[in-house]
């Protein structure tokens, strides 16, 4: 049971309801064992009564209480008055019995759908802590899986459940109380034959947990396929694969078909097995009970029958139990993969208690920096200061290790050795949230957001003016186009900014970056994939946007860095040559060779 250790944890915060769920659920076992109870009156009165009255042979003290009151009311009444007084109490504590669980309910309900949304916002809020490097190694489709499918398995199989483990065990030891007070022997044969049952149940439980998790796995690779196709429907069908995805995702759907039915088709036999065993031991009790009835062993054939309608009333939650068993053992594979996520480290530190930065004033320094990525070295001894108001490019094939460089100085990843210096002062020191809000990054792929064109600008910037808004965006080189659009500023965008064009989706993640006004600037390739009319504006607003700041700047258009204050050249994850362009011209090194390429001398 310790895996489900979160999802329990989550009922510490609602202990008044699980209290009065308790209450109601008690009250309600003790109305539904007092309405069966009703059945030994009622067959006193049916087959018991004669002439003189009840008979009074049996010592059991149930009985003889009971056959005292239905003296008195047929002394004062009539058989018949006794008989509607029977129905009565019947129809009072089904009714009480009703109500009560219609309580336990309404107090259960609420808190198995707060646990459900404990966990999914949990889930949520882990995956924006944890850091960029983690999603490196995993796929996203399995990500929206374990976060939508898993969670849906959790909230079906072990939450949809809890109530049954408080009411249903509730029930079987209560109910097994009053059978042993009525009959020790008949109810020492039904503890034997439990063990037994709970055995075989179990037996077929084990090997759910396991297809479980190839349901989870596969589940995850539909959604990747799914997630893929859609965003990649030109390529696919430039390239007219259609079928080879088709033939792909029948593959991978069969393969969940396959799966499902397999755990469909033993989950579902827990539940007609458990009812076939309590059958067989509720014929075994009544060979045997019937023939402590017969041989006039303390149990009239009255009490007899109320207690084989007490002991039914244990099958349905026995049966309950090990439906709920078969669903835990299903849902804990998918438990072990939301707790994979939940456990993962967290390797950049929030420190939310550091230091508080407001003012850009000095220099970021890399003080023999060097980052491993598992056992890959990235980056390594770099030793490098960006003044303030500097420009510095990082230029180098791919693979060097620029974007890893840049993404050090927002804490994206921590470095390995060595540290970096805001201001003098090493960044880990610092809040992360300080930190960041000094930092604008605009990058290669334009990152926009299904919403207007207003809030896609403003984003992270509630208290922004539409003035503010507008004025960023004129900076951007984006108003022109932006008022071109149906609704100006409020036009709807689309998922991933799909309605604008390449050059507009750039220009809208500059006016984003001019508004929030950052002194550090990061700028990722933000060029590379333009034509050169969407270049150029972009460029002039990139310009605009470095003015006075702090930039740090990743070019493979090397044309657009020549005024740069440094050039730094990356190569293996080390600086090969630095300088200025003419300087490393004169060098005629690696970083000419890459002019030469590009022919931009």
């Amino acid at each position: 049971m310790k895996k489900y250790s979160r999802v329990f944890g989550y009922l510490t915060q609602y202990k008044s309801s699980i209290a009065w769920y308790f209450i109601s659920i008690l009250l309600s076992i003790v109305f539904s064992i007092l309405s069966i109870g009703m059945l030994l009156p009622f067959m006193q009165l049916i087959f018991g009564v004669n002439q003189e009255g009840l008979p009074k042979a049996s010592t059991n003290p149930v009985v003889q209480f009971v056959s005292r009151q239905l003296d008195q009311l047929i002394h004062h009444g009539s058989v018949y008055h006794a008989l509607g007084v029977v129905c009565i109490l019947i129809i009072v504590s089904i009714f009480l019995k009703n109500l009560f669980l219609y309580l336990s309910y309404r107090a259960m309900g609420p808190v198995k759908n707060k646990i459900v949304n404990h966990l999914r916002v949990d889930m949520y809020n882990k995956v924006l802590q944890l850091p960029i490097g983690y999603f490196t190694e995993k796929r996203k489709g399995d990500l929206i899986s374990r976060m939508i499918y898993d969670v849906s398995e959790v909230e079906g199989s072990v939450v949809g459940t809890l109530e049954g483990w408080i009411k249903d065990p509730l029930t079987i030891v209560i109910n097994l109380g009053v059978l042993y007070y009525i009959s020790p022997k008949l109810t020492a044969v039904i503890l034997l034959c439990i063990p037994l049952m709970g055995f075989v149940i179990g037996r077929l439980s084990r090997s759910l947990k396991k297809q479980s998790g190839q349901v989870a796995v596969k589940g995850g690779e539909t959604i990747s396929t799914i997630d893929e196709t859609l965003g990649g429907l030109r390529v696919i069908k430039a390239f007219n694969i259609e079928e080879k995805l088709r033939l792909k995702f029948f593959k991978i759907s069969n393969d969940l078909l396959r799966a499902r039915n397999r755990i469909g088709f033993k989950r579902d036999l827990a539940s007609p097995m458990s009812e076939m065993m309590g059958v067989a031991i509720f014929a075994g009790i009544l060979w045997f009970g019937g023939s402590l009835v017969l041989e006039g062993h303390l149990l009239s054939g009255a009490l007899f029958l109320t207690y084989m309608g007490l002991f039914y009333n244990i099958i349905d939650p026995a049966k309950s139990i090990s439906t709920a068993f078969n669903n835990m053992q299903k849902g804990s594979a998918a438990i072990d993969r939301i707790e994979e996520v939940l456990k993962a480290p967290v390797t950049v530190d929030e420190n939310p208690g550091g230091r508080k930065i407001e003012i850009f004033t000095e220099s970021i320094a890399f003080n023999h920096v060097g980052f491993l990525y598992e056992d890959a070295v990235i980056l390594k001894d770099i030793n490098l200061i960006v003044g303030k108001g500097k420009t510095v490019a990082l230029v180098g094939s791919s693979g060097a290790g620029k974007s890893t460089l840049a993404d050090l100085v927002p804490r994206f990843h921590d470095v390995s050795s060595g540290d970096i210096r805001v201001d003098g002062v090493n960044i880990r020191d610092y809040s992360l949230h300080s930190l960041r809000s000094l930092i604008s990054i605009v990058t290669q792929e334009p990152i926009l957001f299904n919403d207007t064109i207003a809030n896609n600008i403003a984003l992270g910037m509630e208290n922004a003016t539409r003035e503010e808004i507008e004025q960023s965006a004129k900076v951007a080189n984006a108003h022109d186009f932006i008022m071109h659009k149906e609704n100006g500023y409020d036009t709807n965008i689309g998922d991933r900014g799909i309605k604008l064009s390449g050059g507009e989706r750039q220009r809208l993640t500059i006016a984003r970056a001019v508004l929030k006004n950052p002194p550090i600037l990061i700028l990722d390739e933000a060029t590379s994939s333009l034509d050169t009319e969407s270049e150029r504006l972009v460029q002039d607003a990139i310009n605009n946007l470095m003015t006075n700041r702090t930039s740090i700047v990743i070019a493979h258009r090397l044309s657009t860095i020549r005024h740069a204050d440094e050039i730094i050249v990356l190569q293996k994850g080390e600086i090969v040559e630095r300088g200025t362009h003419d300087a490393l011209i004169a060098q005629e090194g690696f970083y000419k060779r890459l002019v030469d390429m590009q022919e931009v001398r």
